[in-house]
């Protein structure tokens, strides 16, 4: 879901693709003066470090495609980011450097531009992707090329064919390791259900390589916020980002640790009270991000921590010394006031 605040188009060079590296002079901004890189410098919470940050992609262009309105993010198969951004474009970006190698145009079946939002790599290399706009999650080849559609409950579909808000649908979308299970994250309540109590709906995988529709859960965000993005762990738990935005104050995003394997399947429950006897997804606190160190980080407009953006995309990229490492990005809605931003995290789970 885009966080509108004014619409307007910054221009601006092209920065170098730098490396996310632990934090220092070339993770900031120019003129800024970064936090020493101390274990205590990098420490967001006991279970979450900031490595850093990069900049290096905001208000860029590459191939005569705008770089940025980043919705999701996926480990290719070798080994390369798969960046989605909402405005029907799907870029190839180096692991390293983060340097753009490719772009490929997404369109629905009639041709008309998709509100891309989740992104998952199938095992064979086939593009999951959801749009908000119906919400759907087709399957796409490299080119782009739409080869399959999953099915959707019909009350998770946008008023008036369901219970649907628009732009508050399918904003996660996740692979479960093994490959038999895909999840996708509603961002905000349909209708009917308490507000703070999304869906996040499942399909296995059939006959065919198909997927099937599976059990659906229940999750309680916290008071106001929604949920961007969601990614599997090979235990069977969750990394889930809630995000918020206010005017004058900026926003909101924290990462939690949740566990669907003993919640209700809500598949078959009209509404969600949060009085029925509904199991929902337990959570734990990994860390709110306003709690990071900013490392030498500007915003351009309020925020409380100058760290802090759209954040919406997060991919587990791989893991070292006990801990997951975790890249995040922020939407910035092709806005002046805000920036196309990368983080690295260590998280302890």
């Amino acid at each position: 879901m885009r966080l509108r605040t004014v619409l307007a188009t910054l221009t601006a060079g092209l920065a170098a693709a730098t490396a996310l590296t632990a934090a220092g002079p070339a993770n900031a901004r120019p003129g800024t003066d970064p936090a020493p890189n101390t274990a205590t410098s990098r420490a967001c919470s006991p279970a979450v470090s900031l490595d850093g940050f990069s900049d290096a992609l905001d208000k860029t262009v590459f191939d005569g495609t705008f770089v940025g309105n980043f919705s999701a993010l996926a480990v290719d198969r070798d080994g390369s980011l798969a960046a989605l951004s909402d405005r029907s474009s799907l870029f190839g970006l180096d692991a390293r450097t983060l340097a753009p190698r490719s772009v490929v145009p997404l369109a629905d079946e009639k041709g008309a531009a998709l509100d891309s939002e989740g992104l998952a790599v199938d095992r064979d290399g086939t593009r999951l992707i959801t749009s908000e706009t119906e919400p759907s999650v087709r399957r796409h080849g490299h080119d782009g090329t739409i080869l399959d559609r999953l099915p959707v409950p019909s009350s998770l579909l946008v008023a008036p064919a369901g219970r649907a808000t628009a732009n508050q649908t399918f904003e996660g979308l996740t692979l479960f390791p093994g490959g038999r299970t895909l999840l996708a994250s509603m961002e905000y309540a349909i209708a009917g259900d308490s507000a703070g109590l999304v869906r996040f709906q499942t399909w296995t995988r059939t006959r065919g390589d198909r997927f099937g529709l599976g059990a659906q859960y229940a999750y309680r965000t916290d008071s106001g916020l929604g949920v961007p993005e969601v990614q599997a762990l090979p235990d069977g738990r969750l990394l889930v980002l809630e995000r918020g935005f206010t005017s004058g104050v900026g926003n909101t995003v924290r990462l939690y640790l949740a566990d669907p394997r003993r919640a209700t399947d809500t598949s078959g429950v009209a509404s969600l009270t949060g009085q029925d006897g509904v199991r929902p997804v337990r959570k734990t606190l990994l860390a709110d991000l306003v709690d990071c160190p900013s490392q030498g980080a500007t915003a351009r407009q309020p925020q409380p921590n100058p760290l802090l953006d759209n954040i919406e995309g997060m991919v587990i990229t791989g893991r070292a010394k006990g801990r997951l490492e975790v890249l995040l990005v922020s939407d910035d809605n092709q806005n002046a006031v805000q920036t196309t931003r990368f983080y690295r995290l260590r998280v302890r789970v």
